[in-house]
C-alpha cells in the first residue's frame, strides 16, 4: 500500500516544477537557507564528511556545492581491472542486453534504443552487449568518474520524465530510466564502444559534465552532439571525473557484444564504490 501511493504521487506530482524549484533553493547562498538545508540533510542521511575535502559544513557555498563535494586525494583508490564501478552507489541491476531489452527490475524490462533516444544507430552497438545500472542514493558522493579510459565521440540530450529512480519505482514504474530526463555519453574505448547515461530524476537540480558544463535542466528539445573532430579530443582516463549530479540518481552503462564480463560476484542490491572492480578481468 506504502509503495502504491508513493508511485501514485510520482504520477500527479508537479515533477520539473518541483525539481526545479528545489534546483533554486539548492544554488541559493543566503545563509538562513544554505545552513539548514545542508545541515539537515547532512544529519538524516549520515553523510560521512570525513571523506571530503572540505569538512565543514559551513564552508559550502551552497547547497549544490555541498552536494557534489569533491573526496580528499586517494579515498577511491582504483583496482587494476578492465571496468572499474564510475561511482558509489548500489548496483540496481546488472547483466546481459538480451535483443535490445535490458532488465530494470524482475519482470520488467525496457528498450535499449528508447534509452538512446530512439537513435537505432547507436542501439546496433550494443545489440547483445552488457549493461549496468548504478543508483546513487543521497548519502553517496556525486561525481561519476570513468569506469575505462575513452575518447568522447558524442553527447546526447533527451528530454523527458523526471521520475524517482529508487527501487520502489524501478520495480512500478514502466520504462522508467528510458522516460527519464537523461544525458548519454559515447565513447570509443579500447574495449569498444561505451555509454554512459546519467538518468534525472525528481527533484535532481541537474546533470552536468566536466566538457559542457550543466546540461539539465532542462531544455524542452533533445539534441545529439558529434564530437568527431574536435580543436582538442576529450580524452578521460579510468578513474578521470566525467560528469556529476545535483541530487541523486543513477548511472546506466552500456558495453558492446563481447567487450567484457561482468564480475561473477556482483547481483542486484550490492553495495559498490567508485573505482571498485565490476569486470570479471
Amino acid at each position: 500500500m506504502k509503495d502504491s501511493l508513493f508511485i501514485l504521487l510520482q504520477h500527479i506530482l508537479p515533477q520539473h516544477l518541483l525539481s526545479r524549484a528545489v534546483g533554486y533553493l539548492a544554488e541559493s547562498r543566503c545563509n538562513w537557507i544554505k545552513r539548514p538545508f545542508i545541515k539537515t540533510f547532512a544529519r538524516h542521511y549520515r553523510v560521512n564528511m570525513s571523506e571530503a575535502l572540505i569538512e565543514d559544513l559551513d564552508q559550502f557555498d551552497n547547497f549544490n556545492a555541498f552536494f557534489t563535494r569533491a573526496l580528499k586525494p586517494g579515498m577511491r583508490p582504483l583496482d587494476d581491472a578492465a571496468v572499474v564501478s564510475p561511482a558509489d552507489g548500489a548496483i540496481s541491476q546488472i547483466g546481459g542486453i538480451d535483443y535490445g531489452r535490458i532488465m530494470q527490475a524482475k519482470g520488467r524490462g525496457y528498450g535499449l534504443s528508447t534509452l538512446l533516444g530512439g537513435h537505432a544507430d547507436l542501439a546496433q552497438e550494443f545489440i547483445h552487449g552488457h549493461f549496468a545500472t548504478i543508483y546513487l542514493s543521497p548519502s553517496d558522493y556525486h561525481r561519476v568518474h570513468m569506469p575505462v579510459t575513452g575518447t568522447l565521440r558524442e553527447t546526447i540530450y533527451v528530454p523527458g520524465d523526471l521520475y524517482s529512480v529508487n527501487q520502489t519505482t524501478a520495480k512500478g514504474v514502466d520504462n522508467l530510466f528510458a522516460r527519464n530526463e537523461r544525458l548519454i555519453a559515447i565513447f570509443d574505448t579500447e574495449l569498444g564502444p561505451m555509454a554512459m547515461v546519467l538518468v534525472g530524476a525528481m527533484i535532481v537540480a541537474g546533470i552536468e559534465t566536466v566538457w559542457g558544463g550543466q546540461v539539465a535542466p532542462p531544455q524542452k528539445h533533445g539534441w545529439r552532439t558529434d564530437h568527431h573532430k574536435p580543436v582538442e579530443p576529450v580524452v578521460l582516463q579510468q578513474g578521470d571525473e566525467m560528469g556529476r549530479f545535483k541530487l541523486g540518481s543513477t548511472v546506466v552503462l552500456l558495453f558492446g557484444k563481447d567487450a567484457i564480463e561482468w564480475s561473477g560476484t556482483l547481483k542486484a542490491d550490492d553495495p559498490v564504490r567508485l573505482g571498485q572492480a565490476i569486470s570479471g578481468s
